[in-house]
């Protein structure tokens, strides 16, 4: 499988230096004189030619590329390295093949399924998931641990903890309960005082019985 252990930044100086930002837990190897990196988008096969840090980055020049506006020309550019998914000493922790992603439910850690993994995107700063939720709108989640703490290939999901507003709004099942518990009311005993008042109580708990109230009405 392919993993990415870089993206390109900008370039360093006018001999063609780049500035790489990391995405593997083993720069040392992985970014080492001497490695052969994919590209993609696809620009051919990059050798490392010299490696330094600076500013608390690595700057590495290729073979491949002769100076500064070559060297301008891989911003953006993810470097890739082909492993072994079935060698432990190949696959780094956290680490997983779009393939392996692709398909997984998505849950939070309150157990709401918030709807499945269609995609990973590699952006500037990390790699997000692209989630497809259950209205059809999709989100991108980054795909870093605070966020989303457990990958279980196994079972199938990935588990959510994301801030608010990342995501739409998925009612917990026992507020569905709830909300179905007072349309029957209400069929039941209509303009009692069993229809309205349980309604207009959860309107004002969540600040007001017109923001409660079309929503109660509408499921």
């Amino acid at each position: 499988m392919e993993l990415v252990v870089a993206r390109a930044g900008r370039p360093h100086g006018l001999r063609g230096e780049v500035a790489l930002e990391v995405r593997t837990d083993d720069p040392g190897r992985r970014l080492a004189v001497g490695a052969r990196l994919r590209t993609d988008p696809d620009v051919g096969v990059l050798t490392i030619a010299s490696s330094r840090e600076h500013q608390g980055r690595p700057l590495v020049a290729f073979a491949e590329v002769a100076d500064r506006t070559a060297a301008e020309e891989l911003r953006g550019v993810l470097l890739l390295v082909d492993v072994d998914p079935d060698d432990p000493a190949e696959v780094e922790e956290d680490a997983w093949h779009r393939g392996q992603l692709v398909g997984l439910r998505a849950t939070t850690v309150d157990g709401r399924d918030v709807g499945e993994v269609v995609g990973l995107e590699h952006l500037p700063a990390q790699d997000a998931l692209v989630v497809r939720q259950p209205s059809g709108a999709t989100a991108l989640v980054p795909f870093v641990r605070s966020i989303v703490p457990e990958v279980d290939i196994a079972g199938g999901r990935v588990v959510l903890d994301p801030p608010g507003g990342l995501l739409e709004a998925v009612p917990a099942e026992d507020d569905e309960a709830g909300d179905d518990g007072l349309a029957d009311d209400g069929a039941a005993g209509a303009g009692g005082p069993g229809a309205g008042g349980p309604g207009a109580g959860r309107g004002d708990d969540a600040g007001g019985a017109g923001a409660e109230g079309p929503a109660a009405a509408d499921r």
